[in-house]
């Protein structure tokens, strides 16, 4: 039985819903990099790191390659740059539109005194 796409879509949101995801992910379009770089740049425990890793590689997010006794993480394809790209885009306009709003707040405030 397939899944609708709706119920696709929200799964895939559910699983970008972690800023450590999103970050492991937001340092990954820089280029492969070790689980030790990973932690020098995220605050978060060894073993949260892990979990979180571990749910991007099974959802096919990203790759991991073992090179000794180092595992290093890589992007499973520019999709998710592009989706992280998007993902800023609106930010950015959903951010101008209340920075618009609050201007207009902020004069309607001055002309009242």
């Amino acid at each position: 039985m397939s899944v609708p796409l709706y119920q696709a879509k929200a799964e895939l949101f559910r699983l970008l819903g972690h800023p450590v995801r999103i970050r492991v992910l937001e340092l990954l379009q820089d280029g492969p990099r070790s689980v030790r770089d990973l932690l020098a740049a995220i605050d978060v425990e060894p073993t949260g790191l892990s979990q979180h890793l571990a749910v991007l590689r099974r959802s096919g997010m990203v790759t991991a390659q073992r090179d000794g006794s180092t595992v290093v993480y890589a992007l499973a394809g520019g999709d998710v740059a592009e989706l992280l790209r998007a993902a800023r885009q609106l930010l950015t306009q959903m951010l101008a539109g209340q920075n618009e709003l609050l201007s207009e707040l902020l004069k309607a405030q001055e002309q009242a005194r």
